[in-house]
């Protein structure tokens, strides 16, 4: 069924839903039943279609969804995601009203925008006790809706946030503004992804308890957020409320360190498999040069395909001369320059390979796989930097 699902198709990925449901299931059990759980799907869900990606996570049970913008959550909403969204990345004033109609959270981590929303919101309020506050609601945009806001607090990873000196200040503002919804308070951990260097993240954890403290004693009961999937793993100290669970959720470790230390108690299951097809096949003599630059010389009789993926497609152009690829199970070296459409792979040693067959870029194939950490190993990269980069434009099928 699924090749008559992608035919036609020269590049597509495919989706495991039982994989994700698999990985959903292992942070669930880590956080246990009080705890929240933020999927965070931002960036066209690390590469793996936003729209899809959170429906899976909604009919999972997630509580929240986190979109880098208020343009992602828009679409989700659109979609008939109907779950909160909040907004982890800086949101322009003039789209806070819009947020707050859709019913979007979004993040507050610096004066200005904390100025910003108090003054727009403010200001709505005083138009409702005016004779025209109905001419001045269509107007301007006004209505009186509240505004659910997400304070971010700048604990060491020195990004977004406010700084603790600020704590009195941030909660002047909020105190004198009763439209503004205070539903959650939250940081971001920087070095969390060792399991054996936790000093500066237990530093993190108890500056940001002070947050906590200074806003239960002011009055609020927001949600307290600190943990992405790096701190969820290793640091159950810090799941507090809820936690956000972002490169796990795809079967992703955050890091060697963090794979190597729990390998042996938690199993996760890479998602995305991304598979090309031959598109031509040639017989070329010992010495020949392949690609641009010629800088690769093959030295035997080689055998070439072509594969019609390249840099377009996200496929790194640091991987040239040495990437490969999975043909019939076997891997195929990739020869010369990675082009912007085009990769030319060696199949000399692999039996009754034709124009068609499948190549698997990263995924499984018979009994070898490629794994998406094994290509960033190659080129010294980041592996959520290659899922992201992965164009948005290629068919992510479901299955």
């Amino acid at each position: 069924m699924l090749k008559s699902l992608h035919k036609g198709l020269r590049t597509w990925i495919e989706i495991d839903k039982k994989a994700i449901k698999h990985n959903y299931k292992v942070f669930r059990n880590l956080i246990g039943k009080k705890c929240k759980m933020l999927a965070v799907v931002k960036s066209n869900a690390y590469g793996h279609n936003l729209i899809e990606f959170a429906k899976e996570q909604e009919k999972l049970g997630v509580e929240f969804l986190g979109v880098d913008s208020v343009v992602e959550a828009f679409t989700l909403r659109r979609e008939g995601i109907k779950i909160p969204i909040l907004v982890l990345g800086y949101t322009l004033p003039e789209m806070m009203k819009e947020a707050s109609r859709e019913n979007i959270s979004i993040t507050i981590s610096n004066f200005e925008s904390l100025n910003a929303i108090n003054k727009l919101y403010l200001s709505s309020s005083r138009m409702r006790g005016s004779r025209n506050s109905n001419l001045d609601s269509r107007l301007h945009g006004n209505d009186t809706r509240e505004i659910k806001i997400h304070i971010k607090v700048d604990t060491g990873m020195n990004r977004h946030g406010f700084f603790e000196k600020d704590i009195p200040k941030v909660l002047v503002i909020l105190k004198n503004n009763k439209k503004i919804i205070v539903e959650g308070l939250y940081t971001h951990f920087s070095i969390a992804k060792n399991p054996h260097d936790k000093k500066y993240t237990n530093s993190q954890i108890e500056k940001f308890k002070k947050w906590q403290k200074a806003f239960l004693s002011a009055g609020y009961n927001p949600i307290c957020h600190a943990s992405a999937t790096s701190g969820t793993l290793l640091f159950k100290e810090a799941d507090f409320d809820m936690v956000r669970i972002g490169i796990g959720l795809y079967g992703i470790w955050p890091s060697k360190e963090s794979y190597n230390y729990l390998k042996n108690k938690i199993t996760l299951k890479p998602v995305l498999s991304w598979k090309t097809i031959v598109a031509e096949i040639k017989e070329i003599p010992k010495g020949s040069k392949v690609g641009y630059d010629g800088t690769n010389t093959v030295k035997r009789n080689t055998t070439l395909a072509v594969c019609p993926i390249g840099y377009w497609h996200g496929y790194p152009r640091a991987l040239s001369n040495i990437g490969y690829v999975l043909v019939n199970g076997q891997k195929a070296k990739v020869l010369g320059r990675i082009c912007m459409d085009i990769i030319m792979i060696d199949i000399t040693n692999i039996k009754n390979v034709k124009v068609g067959n499948e190549v698997v870029i990263i995924g499984k194939s018979k009994n070898n796989e490629i794994k998406a950490d094994d290509i960033s190993k190659l080129i010294d990269g980041s592996t959520y930097e290659l899922l992201t980069r992965i164009n948005p434009l290629i068919k992510r099928f479901y299955i």
